[in-house]
């Protein structure tokens, strides 16, 4: 937002040039000023806490006061949870976040999104600020990270050349499963360019391809030693790295950003080599169970088949074919029989249904009913003939033709019936 045209050095006697801005300009500019200004956007504030109430909604409204000085302070609900510390009255605490201007009333505030309490390092504070931010973006998600395979071919690992760490994994991998292969991308474990050295070695292990498992680590130290596992840039290229990573990092009670991000956490190096190779004794141990268990396995069926061949060889000697052919010549005997005595019998029947079936024809036939008196009356039509039902269409004829039981004869319709 450019400045207002009344800030200019240059001063003039003339009241006509003033420009007068309201009270919703100057705020609005004073807020553009105030919130895009990159020191008040990331600060850590420190005071007592005053001046505390909860809203019905959970959002806490407070203020810091330092020197009779104070800043209000407002921590929505949302911000609450992973806060190293909650703020209370009297306390002195330190604040993280942002500053920003409450519209409303014209008044500047820190938008807080963290607290600590006083006496925590600086660097722990860096710490849990990174966590936090990481945290929120997803980049520890359980559901995110990967299984790391059982028999791994080639193992990168990033560590220091010189240091112990490399030796102890070789000596691992060596004992338990030799015909694994390491590949080695040495970096700087320590100091101010460690960060880097260690997320530029891991993206060249990623983009080889070649690496199944990268495990990257260092021995313990302090806080100062592990901090560039702690950095930010080398928790993203873990979480955008392809092959599945075994964070190895410190001594067993130490927990950095590169052990949360990582597919998997080793509490120490030599722990991560065990836990991304197999164990070679139990693995020959175990084709030594399987090996025995196909010998039993093998005997078993083998048995089980000498029994079956003596079973059935035992069965075929009570089997012989002139037997089964003497019960086939019965079967056969004794459906001959049965056709032979059927025959007649289905015969009779057969001959009563067509008898009755014949009575029930002539009852039908409308012949028979013409030997009682009675006659059939038809006409022509262009189609043939058709039966005369009715009076009414014998008189619309003209000319009929009767059939008795003996004959026919033509008649002609002369007289309507009334």
């Amino acid at each position: 937002m450019a400045a207002p045209s009344w800030c200019s050095n240059q001063t003039t006697n003339s009241a006509m040039s003033m420009r007068v801005l309201s009270v919703l300009e100057i705020t609005a500019y004073l807020k553009e000023l105030i919130e895009c200004d990159p020191v008040l956007s990331d600060i850590w504030v420190r005071g007592e806490v005053t001046n505390f109430s909860r809203s019905a909604a959970g959002h806490i409204y407070f203020s810091l006061t330092s020197e009779s000085l104070q800043i209000s302070c407002v921590l929505f609900r949302g911000k609450q949870k992973g806060l190293l510390a909650m703020p209370r009255s009297g306390e002195e605490v330190l604040v993280h976040g942002r500053i920003t201007l409450y519209e409303m009333r014209g008044q500047y505030q820190v938008m807080v999104d963290n607290v600590a309490p006083i006496g925590i390092g600086v660097m722990q504070l860096q710490f849990e600020e990174v966590r936090r931010r990481l945290e929120a973006e997803g980049l520890f998600a359980p559901d995110r990270k990967r299984p790391l395979p059982e028999m791994p071919a080639t193992i990168g690992v990033v560590t220091s050349a010189q240091g112990a760490v490399w030796h102890d994994i070789q000596n691992v991998v060596a004992r338990r499963f030799p015909l694994t292969e390491l590949i080695l991308a040495p970096s700087a474990v320590q100091g101010p360019d460690a960060a880097l050295d260690l997320a530029r070695a891991l993206r060249k292990l990623d983009a080889f391809g070649g690496c199944d498992i990268i495990i990257i680590g260092r021995g313990g130290g302090s806080a100062e030693d592990l901090a560039a596992f702690n950095d930010e840039g080398l928790a993203r290229a873990i979480y955008a790295a392809r092959t599945p990573i075994v964070s190895a990092v410190g001594h067993e009670t130490d927990t950095c950003i590169a052990d949360l991000v990582a597919d998997v956490r080793a509490p120490t190096p030599s722990a991560a080599a065990e836990l991304c190779v197999p164990d070679r004794d139990e693995i020959v141990a175990q084709l030594g169970f399987a090996v025995m268990r196909a010998q039993a396995n093998a005997i078993s069926s083998l048995q089980s088949a000498r029994q079956f061949v003596q079973q059935a060889t035992l069965s075929t000697r009570h089997r012989h074919p002139s037997r089964s052919l003497d019960s086939a010549r019965q079967v056969v005997d004794e459906a001959e029989r049965a056709a032979v005595a059927n025959v007649p019998r289905r015969l009779t029947n057969h001959r009563r249904d067509i008898a009755a079936l014949a009575a029930a024809s002539a009852l039908l036939d409308p012949r028979a009913i013409l030997q009682r008196g009675y006659a059939l009356v038809s006409t022509s039509t262009p189609d043939g003939s058709r039966r005369v039902r009715s009076a009414v269409v014998a008189a619309g004829a003209g000319e009929l033709q009767i059939e008795f039981a003996d004959g026919a004869v033509k008649a002609t319709v002369r007289q309507e019936r009334q």
